[in-house]
């Protein structure tokens, strides 16, 4: 059986909770990739994308990336823009389970319009605005998403799905 899985998707997609339910079925840990790179650097990525730009953001998420990598028995939420820079997605793909979590970007503005306040890159964002948004990014990222080895609906897979799925894959 595979030892880590990674998840893959859009902000709002379900990646966190997804993630949590399925590290709890299948009794592994739960990394928040988001929350281990502000450990990692004491900062919250905001703070980080303020003091050195997002260039070299990307920079200390591929080290991160490469960090979990080698987590075992564990799940991984990975931020939205993730797999999108550098060799983040072959890294993944090479190192286990790899998961995208699709979801339609109506479906994403309808969850993302209820938490616009705990994003920043939302919070001022009508609700069309929100929509145009989430489809020009999902635009520009769903190649990358679509290289993960498995894809699934979001919006309809039962949570009880994934462990079954995850078991059916080769030994790595």
């Amino acid at each position: 059986m595979v030892k880590r899985v990674f998840l893959v998707g859009f902000m709002g997609s379900g990646k966190s909770t997804i993630g949590k339910y399925i590290a709890n079925d299948m009794k592994w840990e739960f990394i928040d990739m988001d929350n281990y790179f502000e450990k990692k650097h004491n900062c919250t990525i905001k703070e980080y994308f303020a003091k050195y730009g997002e260039d070299q953001f990307r920079v200390a998420e591929n080290e991160v990336v490469k960090e979990l990598s080698t987590a075992e028995n564990a799940v991984i939420a990975t931020g939205g823009g993730a797999p999108c820079y550098y060799d983040n997605m072959d890294i993944m793909n090479s190192a286990g389970a790899t998961i995208y979590i699709n979801v339609e970007p109506e479906d994403l503005a309808n969850r993302l319009s209820k938490a616009k306040s705990k994003r920043p890159l939302l919070a001022d964002k009508s609700d069309e605005e929100l929509l145009d948004y989430i489809k020009s990014k999902l635009g520009e990222r769903e190649e990358h998403y679509r290289k993960a080895k498995m894809v699934v609906d979001g919006e309809h897979m039962p949570f009880s799905a994934y462990k079954t799925l995850i078991e059916m894959l080769p030994e790595e």
